[in-house]
């Protein structure tokens, strides 16, 4: 007699089974994981924008640059994931992060006081109450 070799119908049917489990919890979580790398890529920004606004300060005695509302070349060139803005007056300013395309439903600030907030954030990782003094790079809220 011959010996038959190869899988059953039934093995190659659980195997696809394990891998679509392992599929349904390795992709989401995948996922995340991309979206934090990208959170930090606002979080840099913002914190280098705000050294280069106080050495602008430093240099200028004003963060307005003489009455020009247009923003010193401190804050960061729009990229992929986040568009920069700034809002000056000679005394004060506020540099905001704007998720686009992916990012879309981020928003992260930060002001010449170092006060960093997280002004909004798509569902999930959106915290109840916005946390004051930090953004929020974690699911869940967390800071």
């Amino acid at each position: 007699m011959k010996m038959q070799k190869g899988f059953t119908l039934v093995e190659l049917m659980i195997v696809v089974v394990i891998v679509g489990i392992l599929a349904s919890i390795g992709i989401p979580a995948y996922g995340n994981y991309v979206t934090k790398g990208k959170v930090i890529e606002a979080t840099s920004g913002l914190s280098d924008a705000r050294i280069k606004m106080e050495q602008f300060f430093q240099d200028n005695r004003a963060y307005d640059a003489g009455g020009a509302t247009t923003c010193p070349t401190a804050i960061p060139a729009t990229t992929a994931n986040f568009k920069y803005e700034c809002d000056l007056t000679p005394n004060t300013y506020t540099i905001t992060a704007t998720g686009t395309g992916s990012m879309t439903g981020f928003v992260y600030t930060i002001d010449q006081s170092n006060v960093k907030q997280t002004t909004a954030a798509p569902a999930g990782w959106a915290a109840a109450a916005m946390p004051t003094n930090c953004w929020i790079t974690k699911q869940g809220g967390g800071c």
